[in-house]
C-alpha cells in the first residue's frame, strides 16, 4: 500500500508554514511509537491494536476479515528496537525507526499510529504496509 498524498502534503505544508512542536508533543509521539514497536516485538498484538488510529484499525480488520490482533499478526511488520528522529507538525507526526517509519496522529486520547511499515520512495509518497482508509 502507498500512503496517500494527504499525509506527506500535510507534513510539507506544515514545514512551509513554520509550525513547530513543543518537546512534550514530540516526546508524546515518540513514546507512542516506542510502545507500539515494543508491543510488536513482544507479539502483544492486542496491545498494539490499542495504539492504532480508529480508521487504521477498521481498515485492517476489513482487509483481513479478522479481529485486529489476528490481522495485525499477519502483517509481519518490521520491528525496530530503537526509535530515531521524530518530527511533529500540527496533529501529525513522522517517527523514523531502525527498520521503517510510522505516521501518527494526535487524538483526544493521545497519539495513535495511522500508518506503519512505511518506507520512503524517493520523491514519491511513503509506501506503507499498514494504513487507514
Amino acid at each position: 500500500m502507498v500512503i496517500g498524498a494527504g499525509v506527506p502534503t500535510v507534513v510539507a505544508v506544515a514545514l512551509l508554514t513554520g509550525c513547530g512542536a513543543s518537546a512534550v508533543r514530540v516526546d508524546g509521539a515518540r513514546d507512542a511509537a516506542r510502545v507500539f514497536e515494543r508491543a510488536l516485538a513482544l507479539r502483544e498484538f492486542a496491545a498494539a491494536c490499542e495504539l492504532l488510529a480508529p480508521q487504521t484499525r477498521t481498515q485492517l480488520e476489513h482487509d483481513e476479515q479478522q479481529r485486529c490482533a489476528q490481522a495485525l499478526e499477519r502483517q509481519e511488520l518490521p520491528v525496530s528496537a530503537a526509535v530515531g528522529t521524530t518530527e511533529v507538525y500540527g496533529r501529525m507526526a513522522l517517527v523514523r525507526a531502525e527498520r521503517d517509519a510510522l505516521f501518527l496522529s494526535q487524538f483526544t486520547g493521545g497519539w495513535r499510529v495511522v500508518a506503519a511499515g512505511c518506507t520512503p520512495q524517493g520523491d514519491q509518497p511513503y509506501r506503507c504496509s499498514l494504513k487507514g482508509g
